[in-house]
């Protein structure tokens, strides 16, 4: 019998799964996201079915759906070693993606087959369901999918983990996912300027309830460090470095304490025994070739730094972020740290190329832009000796009314140097001017009309300013 299409899609999108949670490749780059996943199953058996689920959704993103099918398959074997009782109820997501991946294959008969799978387990799991089920564990596991995809998604993880929680309020593992999803929102809120909700009590509540945590630990070392009470948080660190001394997840947060402690050798020496264990890992790279660049400015501070191990730093450091940048094109901090690599080594048309390449794409989120038009600023002004073109491009992260840390570094930059050259006597009125756009643009407006007036005084047959400040007056 042959299966209507249509009447299939509109099951499959009752579905729960993968497929129906809007998880869009654009905010991923897909080739390190599965060696993070890979890498993930090597370590933690308990995650595999979450793992192995998502992984076949990278396989799909990737049109290989051979592959696909086999990650489903290790997905399934999970279930039957980890959940022999509950097969059905753990095996829904599964079950919903082998629809789907079945239905891209043009295989209707095998879809429906796993469609009807799913709405037969749950009626019998639960008597109110219509094919919808809304499973505490279903929850979670979007959740984790949802942190895998980066942080347009970071909010949505942490709403679902708070739904799982509603059901199982002292369930481990939805305690875990909800602190991560609530410490990534607290890095993001503190990036861009937004409101931060502290994320340090539902840490703490996370550890107490996996105790045997390592990864855990260190986040909440990390938020210890960040609230000012980093000795509480060393304890941390030390504890866990004694539960799982060889694992890269943990070693990597451990590092990355130590380095903003300015203990960076003991940061470089953990990243590169977590790097033996995990080559391929993004974040790895990155970590290390902060902390080569950290330790090339703390020996350009010396007075008598050996040239060549400076030399030798900067080029750990290069290869280190070429690598990220490779690997995952979507990493636009990672972008400023090679160009600013490529600038500490005098290679100031490749910094000047990536630069560029990133400030013309257009898929890049507004604090991005503003960090890269601030990191671009700094390049004309200190490494091509260009203090209008450093204005120019300071403004430009300005005229972006967003709020974030990359608009806040371009306000500092821009009203310092403008204020250096104005009280040294060097100003003239395009300065006097420019820092009036700058007060305007950061909606000082009493002390952008006296920048104004000031310039006018100076040049009376300017229109640009006369206009701005007859605009000012009268939105007062």
């Amino acid at each position: 019998s042959t299966i209507s299409k249509n009447s299939l899609k509109t099951s499959l999108l009752q579905l729960e799964c993968h497929f129906t949670w809007t998880l869009l490749k654009q905010h991923v780059s897909l080739e390190s996201l599965e060696e993070t996943v890979i890498d993930h199953i090597k370590f933690f058996t308990e995650y595999n079915i979450i793992d192995y689920n998502i992984l076949s959704y990278v396989c799909h993103l990737k049109n290989s759906y051979e592959e696909a099918l086999r990650n489903l398959k290790k997905a399934e074997e999970a279930v039957q070693k980890l959940y022999p009782g509950e097969i059905a109820r753990k095996s829904l997501v599964t079950w919903g993606n082998y629809a789907w991946i079945y239905y891209h294959m043009q295989r209707y008969e095998e879809a429906q087959t796993y469609v009807s799978k799913v709405e037969n387990s749950c009626k019998k799991l639960s008597s109110t369901a219509h094919g919808k089920i809304q499973l505490p564990e279903i929850y979670a596991e979007q959740g984790w999918a949802s942190l895998r995809f980066g942080n347009h998604y970071f909010e949505r993880a942490k709403n679902c983990f708070e739904n799982a929680l509603k059901s199982e309020p002292d369930n481990p593992d939805f305690n875990a996912g909800y602190a991560i999803a609530m410490y990534r929102l607290e890095n993001l809120a503190e990036r861009y300027c937004e409101e931060m909700r502290p994320c340090l009590e539902a840490l703490k509540r996370a550890v107490e309830l996996n105790p045997k945590n390592s990864t855990l630990m260190a986040l909440l070392a990390l938020e210890l460090q960040r609230l000012g009470q980093a000795d509480e948080g060393e304890r941390y660190i030390a504890e866990a470095l004694q539960i799982t001394p060889g694992f890269p997840v943990f070693l990597r947060h451990a590092a990355n304490f130590y380095r903003r402690k300015g203990e960076v050798d003991k940061a470089v020496e953990i990243l590169k025994k977590a790097l033996a264990l995990t080559p391929k890992s993004i974040s790895l790279h990155h970590q290390l070739g902060l902390c080569y660049r950290f330790k090339v400015l703390q020996l350009k501070r010396r007075r008598y730094a050996s040239q060549e191990e400076v030399e030798n730093l900067i080029q750990l450091a290069i290869f280190h972020f070429k690598t990220v940048v490779d690997k995952k094109p979507t990493f636009v901090s990672a972008h400023n740290d090679l160009a600013n690599a490529y600038a500490l080594a005098k290679r100031y048309e490749e910094a000047e190329e990536i630069f560029q390449e990133v400030l013309q794409r257009n898929n890049v989120s507004c604090g991005d832009k503003q960090e890269t038009y601030f990191h671009y600023g700094n390049f004309q002004h200190s490494d091509m000796n260009s203090e209008s073109k450093a204005i120019k491009y300071y403004i430009e992260g300005l005229k972006m009314e967003k709020d974030s840390y990359g608009r806040k570094k371009c306000r500092q930059a821009v009203e310092t140097l403008l204020n250096q050259k104005i009280e040294s006597g060097l100003g003239d009125a395009t300065d006097i001017g420019t820092l009036g756009l700058v007060h305007n643009l950061n909606g000082e407006k009493q002390k952008a009309i006296e920048c104004y007036e000031k310039a006018i005084a100076l040049d009376p047959n300017n229109e640009e300013y006369q206009n701005a400040l007859f605009e000012l007056q009268l939105s007062i």
